[in-house]
């Protein structure tokens, strides 16, 4: 197994962050970041835990969990992403360490109570077994007794939407994100075009589509021993009016230090 990604990879493609950023990581989802951190019962970790926010891109989450009182670790693939991180923490007047590193790579044996991956930044990999190594490699960061929260969209919850096709403006520019789901529901490929006067742009990004019970499966074997599933940030259960897939894995043992 390759310790970095293919470059030739959607996800390492710097133009798509660029030209797709005003819609990935606007001011309301930099908000909704803040009140998710602020008020789900999700994020109530203890006082001064030691959080790596991986796959951080600009650190909607990294600062807001900086600014809460936690030693926080942010972990992305893009450079400049992380920059507008380290900005972002700047401006908050807030510490956090930041690392350019590959998920598919990245461990610290025991060095986090929490890990956290948000906003369907999992499930990026070719492989599947790809994937599954990434939890391994949280698994190996967290203490014993640590958590792990990934928050995806799940296949029940994409299966309910009746719209493939969406539109949406914002500070002049146009998208257009229409997604496909194919190989029996198990990946899924949105194409992106963004319209700004006679510009125009276009990308791809293809993940791994999960339900909660293949999720499960790969979360226990990577080594957690405990995972519960929520269908929203308040906590509520995953059925069939879950918003999102969220699942909270522990890794066994007593917490150690702490």
């Amino acid at each position: 197994m390759s310790d970095v990604h293919d470059t030739g990879a959607w996800f390492a493609d710097q133009a798509f962050w660029r030209d797709f950023y005003p819609h990935l990581f606007s001011a309301e989802r930099a908000a909704q970041a803040a009140r998710i951190v602020e008020r789900s019962p999700l994020f109530r970790f203890p006082a001064g835990a030691r959080v790596l926010d991986l796959c951080c891109g600009p650190g909607l989450f990294t600062v807001p969990l900086a600014r809460a009182g936690h030693a926080v670790t942010g972990v992305d693939l893009s450079a400049p992403l992380l920059e507008r991180a380290r900005r972002r923490s700047r401006e908050a007047g807030v510490g956090v360490r930041l690392v350019e590193a590959d998920m598919l790579a990245f461990a610290e044996p025991e060095a986090f109570d929490t890990v956290v991956n948000m906003f369907t930044s999992f499930g990026y990999l070719d492989r599947h077994e790809d994937n599954v190594q990434v939890l391994r490699n949280a698994h190996t960061s967290l203490v014993p007794g640590g958590t792990l929260l990934v928050d995806v969209v799940g296949k029940e919850v994409l299966a309910r939407r009746n719209e493939r096709v969406s539109l949406s403006e914002l500070d002049g520019k146009v998208l257009v994100q229409r997604d496909t789901v194919f190989d029996d529901w198990s990946r899924l490929r949105s194409d992106w075009y963004s319209i700004e006067g006679t510009r125009a742009a276009t990308a791809s990004m293809t993940i791994h589509l999960y339900s909660a019970a293949e999720l499960r499966d790969m979360l226990c074997g990577a080594g957690f021993t405990e995972v519960r599933f929520h269908g929203d940030y308040e906590g509520g259960p995953y059925d069939h009016r879950a918003e999102r897939l969220i699942a909270v894995a522990t890794k066994g043992g007593d917490v150690r230090g702490r």
